[in-house]
């Protein structure tokens, strides 16, 4: 196998300037979505990249003409693109005045995947022997509202391809989590809807194919989570604090291993946000009260709103320092229950020891041709 670079950019959130809609608790910066992505693309230059990766949620709210700019503006690197949908870009199942339907989003697309798609789901070969599959994992109950799940029809459709594919390494993409990156993620009503419904099911079928990787965005941090050799890499956003982005190189070692090794970068200041990585920061503090009183009073702590409220000034940047991902929490001074549930978000292996694996690593593969 030779070498070969790729990279991930997720969750950038398009929106031209005509199109930005305000709110008083919005935590994305979408002001900068356009001005971040050209940085991180002219960073992109001159690494010899054999394609890149956009695990959803391309636009601010699936506003047709952001999906034209940012199509478009795919379409002009000079290496290939691959794209899946997140929950912002079909935010309706029809389309109506502001934003595209479901069936609507392969159209768009066709260059980064969609060229002959499943529905919302395709198969492509990265390279010879390496094939990627994109999966879309949003979809509508009886109720009208937007879920996170893998249907029994995909499920089946992807069980088909793995088994069409046996022998050949298969990586995939899908905008929700498949493994939890925060702790009693798929029990915890803020962390749950960033997992997948169905996510164990999904686990247990990508096992049976011995498929090791997934890339996932949607919960706008840096982090890697593992469940035996199965990892979800799921990458931040580029509109939210640290503004980051990962290049990632698959190569062999001398004794025939393969390694994936990730690096991450950030944009820290782009034109009229010179020092955007703080200012990104206090944006997402500054909006950071209701999260966390809720995070205080839902479970698992349910603490009252009187006991929540002093511990809150001291949370301003908790969800900061998990979006940069290997956070180093300390909470000493707060009392025992809610310091022990803070302090679990930290970078620690479950031996006790520092495990600062979401930005910079290098990840064994059990099996590559």
């Amino acid at each position: 196998m030779d070498a070969f670079r790729f990279a991930i950019v997720s969750d950038l959130h398009i929106a031209l300037p005509h199109t930005i809609w305000d709110s008083p608790q919005r935590f994305h910066l979408v002001e900068v979505s356009i001005p971040v992505l050209e940085t991180i693309l002219d960073r992109l230059n001159g690494l010899d990249l054999e394609f890149l990766l956009i695990p959803g949620d391309l636009t601010q709210h699936g506003e047709p003409e952001n999906h034209r700019w940012l199509a478009k503006r795919l379409k002009e690197l000079p290496y290939p693109v691959y794209v899946i949908p997140g929950n912002h870009d079909i935010p309706v199942a029809v389309a109506n005045d502001h934003s595209i339907g479901m069936a609507d989003f392969a159209g768009y697309y066709p260059h980064c995947g969609y060229g002959q798609p499943q529905g919302l789901d395709y198969t492509v070969e990265l390279r010879r022997g390496l094939h990627l599959i994109g999966l879309n994992s949003n979809h509508f109950n009886a109720e009208g509202k937007q879920v996170g799940r893998v249907l029994e029809s995909q499920l089946d459709w992807l069980d088909d391809q793995l088994q069409q594919l046996r022998g050949e390494e298969v990586w995939l993409m899908v905008h929700h989590n498949v493994i939890e990156h925060l702790p009693g993620q798929s029990e915890n009503g803020l962390g749950r809807r960033y997992m997948l419904e169905n996510a164990p099911q999904l686990r247990t079928l990508l096992r049976s194919h011995g498929v090791q990787l997934v890339f996932t965005g949607h919960l706008h941090v840096q982090d890697i989570a593992q469940a035996g050799d199965l990892y979800d890499i799921t990458t931040g956003s580029t509109v939210s604090y640290p503004h980051p982005y990962r290049v990632l190189e698959c190569l062999r070692d001398n004794q025939g291993q393969t390694w994936l090794q990730i690096e991450s970068g950030r944009v820290d200041g782009v034109q009229d946000w010179e020092n955007l990585g703080q200012l990104s920061r206090d944006w997402m503090g500054d909006r950071a009260y209701p999260f966390m009183l809720r995070l205080l009073t839902d479970a698992p702590l349910h603490l009252s709103r009187e006991a929540a409220e002093p511990l809150i000034p001291s949370l301003r940047y908790f969800w900061a320092n998990i979006a940069d991902g290997d956070a180093q929490l300390e909470f000493s001074h707060f009392p025992s229950q809610p310091r022990q549930f803070f302090e679990s978000f930290s970078a620690i292996h479950p031996e006790g020891h520092l495990a600062l694996i979401d930005n910079h690593i290098a990840l064994k593969l059990t099996s590559f041709l």
